[in-house]
């Protein structure tokens, strides 16, 4: 009980994300929380996701009723509370004990999406029985295609209301910070890196007695456990598929039949092709800056595509999102809804389900302050009559 408050009194201290950000650097081992925090490169891509956000100024208009604020949207045919859901990130049980199943109780308590990659550390079927809410998967199409086909198909019996196609990762980024802190499966360990690890005992003591990191969707998809050999990321990697192009795509939306979203898209050609080829919706992003570095920022990419294709796809933008009214920034730009990752594995870190309830109720708040003050009681009402290009 008394662990409780302490750890309560400390989510309490933290105002923003970025607060959220410093609690979950002090909850875990040096490799680990870089691992989550870092970038490709020299980051370039990783800062702009972010700073990106203050080039665009909002317009109020004033005297309006603004007694109500009306935060609810539709998005990959889900009706939600806020324009904003959690995109999938892989390997929650490396940030906290709870893992995946805390993340997505904590979605439906705010009634959003929350979005399984996986690459995560809890089956689809166990995330499915943790919660009532509507949840997406993130999928690759792997090499052998049976097991994209078996992830559709256990998707499909879990009631996914949504099947997303990270496309950006079939080669991964040079992500220096991990080469530093030797974070790898396994564990390259450095001297800093020891240290780290025996300083954050809770954290270290749960990984050697309780485990739970392994990729258990990949492991429990029919006919791949018998194939690994060399470890699970490295037969994932093995999997990744060079060749992949939108006749794969197609091929896809024919197994699935429901909205399919193409994460990774950052250009107005590539989102026609993802129309072209049966996709619904698309995740701008440039994988939170771990990929291409000099990739432009999400909240670039917006304007372009919506102004080219919103009536024909939706557009959700994912990558920087920290303050609510990035979110409403990006709204008005033509979005129709945000994805965060980083900004709730903060609070995961911090605090378990409680630390990304904390983090997704600072951004509900900040999302309709920012309404109130623009005098917009509506985010169906928003447009780029709302913000412009400083």
């Amino acid at each position: 009980m008394r662990r409780e408050k302490i750890a309560a009194r400390r989510l309490s201290d933290c105002h923003n994300i970025a607060d959220l950000r410093k609690l979950a650097k002090r909850k875990l081992p040096w490799p680990i929380f870089n691992y989550m925090d870092g970038g490709a490169d020299d980051e370039i891509s990783l800062r702009r996701n972010t700073s990106a956000f203050d080039d665009y100024e909002l317009l109020p208009t004033q005297l309006n009723d603004i007694s109500h604020i009306d935060l609810k949207t539709t998005v990959l045919g889900q009706e939600i509370d806020w324009p904003v859901f959690l995109a999938p990130t892989g390997a929650s049980r490396l940030f906290h004990h709870d893992k995946e199943p805390a993340v997505v109780r904590a979605a439906e308590n705010f009634g959003t999406i929350y979005s399984l990659s996986t690459l995560a550390t809890t089956t689809i079927e166990d995330v499915a029985a943790a919660s009532n809410g509507p949840k997406m998967y993130q999928v690759y199409v792997f090499k052998d295609r049976g097991i994209t086909r078996d992830f559709v198909e256990r998707c499909k019996a879990s009631e996914y209301k949504a099947l997303c196609l990270t496309v950006d990762t079939q080669v991964a980024g040079n992500r220096e910070r991990d080469l530093v802190t030797g974070f790898g499966i396994p564990p390259k360990l450095r001297v800093r890196s020891v240290l780290s690890y025996l300083r954050h005992f809770p954290w270290t003591i749960r990984a050697i007695f309780n485990g739970g990191f392994d990729m258990v969707n990949v492991t429990s998809s029919p006919g791949v456990a018998t194939e690994i050999n060399e470890g699970v990321m490295a037969y994932v990697n093995s999997q990744f598929d060079r060749t992949l192009g939108w006749k794969d795509v197609e091929w896809l939306a024919s197994q699935w039949g429901g909205p399919l979203v193409i994460k990774g898209i950052q250009t107005v050609a590539d989102a026609r092709k993802a129309v072209d080829s049966g996709a619904t919706a698309v995740m701008l992003s440039n994988h939170g800056g771990r990929q291409l570095e000099s990739a432009p920022a999400p909240v670039d990419c917006i304007a372009p595509i919506a102004d080219a294709l919103r009536d024909k796809l939706e557009i959700i933008c994912d990558g920087g999102v920290r303050r609510g009214n990035h979110v409403v920034k990006a709204l008005a730009l033509g979005a129709n809804a945000c994805s965060i990752g980083r900004g709730y594995l903060f609070g995961l870190a911090a605090g378990g389900q409680k630390g990304v309830e904390h983090a997704l109720g600072i951004l509900r708040s900040e999302v309709g302050l920012t309404m109130a003050l623009m005098g917009c009681n509506s985010v169906n009402k928003l447009s780029d009559e709302y913000i412009r290009k400083r």
